[in-house]
């Protein structure tokens, strides 16, 4: 089987449609899949109904916007095969979408005072069916231009790094919680790309509250953390997956099933 088990859709920050993503992940002979959007379940029926028309297995999937207080840095966890009603991961995730919308309609704000042309319910509209803007749609609706583009990174960094208008970020969820909310809903707790937030440290203290597996397999991974995230999933028993973090144009350039995880993910927790 090749599994693609960390994809985006227009859900959250993706640029693409799950159907658009699913004949993609199709016609590149992907058997498995997980669309882990962040902080919503909103797009999993659509997955699992295109899953069946296109003959490719579809995993609960989920990645949520955590935080590391204790090293004061980023984290994100993975959630899969979580219960279907995700009581516990959507009463955690609905603050932050919450957040995330309000903080965007204030960096529009911002943006349009310092001279640019922007209209807030079009960019709404765009967006969809993601429940909140991202700085990608901003920059789509300003640029119409791919993430990769150097119109794009260059408008990117002035507009929302150091001290750009719209710079700053939300508040995310402590990564203990984001854990444990997963589990409390019978899923594994995954810690998503640990070498490119370098989460390393805070692996055993997560296996603590219940985390179950970490991400070997992406493309910000080099040699060195393989290795690394080898060790402490033999450490600790952590089921190891792996995906493209497919975005369409909002991010790197790279085919769904272009990083898989090296064995599907039901065969690995049924060991």
């Amino acid at each position: 089987m090749k599994a693609d088990l960390h994809v985006h859709s227009n859900y959250s920050d993706g640029s693409d449609s799950v159907e658009d993503v699913m004949l993609q992940a199709h016609h590149n002979g992907v058997s498995q899949i997980s669309f882990v959007d962040h902080d919503t379940v909103a797009g999993q029926e659509e997955a699992f109904a295109l899953g069946e028309k296109y003959g490719i297995e579809v995993i609960p999937g989920i990645e949520i916007s955590a935080y590391d207080f204790k090293r004061d840095r980023k984290v994100h966890i993975l959630g899969y095969h979580y219960h279907a009603d995700a009581v516990n991961i959507k009463n955690l995730c609905q603050p932050l979408l919450e957040r995330r919308h309000a903080h965007s309609m204030w960096q529009l704000e911002q943006i349009k005072e310092a001279g640019y042309e922007l209209n807030a319910d079009e960019i709404i509209a765009a967006a969809k069916p993601s429940r909140a803007v991202y700085k990608q749609h901003i920059m789509t609706y300003l640029t119409g231009a791919s993430y990769t583009s150097l119109e794009y990174k260059r408008l990117y960094k002035k507009l929302f790094k150091g001290n750009g208008v719209a710079a700053g970020d939300i508040a995310y969820v402590d990564a203990f919680d984001t854990v444990k909310a997963i589990v409390a809903d019978g899923g594994l707790a995954v810690c998503a790309h640990p070498g490119q937030l370098d989460s390393y440290d805070l692996i055993p203290e997560l296996f603590g509250a219940g985390l179950g597996g970490i991400e070997r397999n992406h493309l910000d991974h080099t040699t060195e953390d393989h290795q690394r995230i080898e060790r402490l999933a033999e450490q600790y028993n952590l089921v190891m997956t792996g995906g493209t973090d497919y975005h369409g144009l909002f991010g790197a350039p790279i085919a769904v099933g272009g990083v898989v995880s090296n064995t599907p993910l039901k065969s690995q927790i049924s060991k």
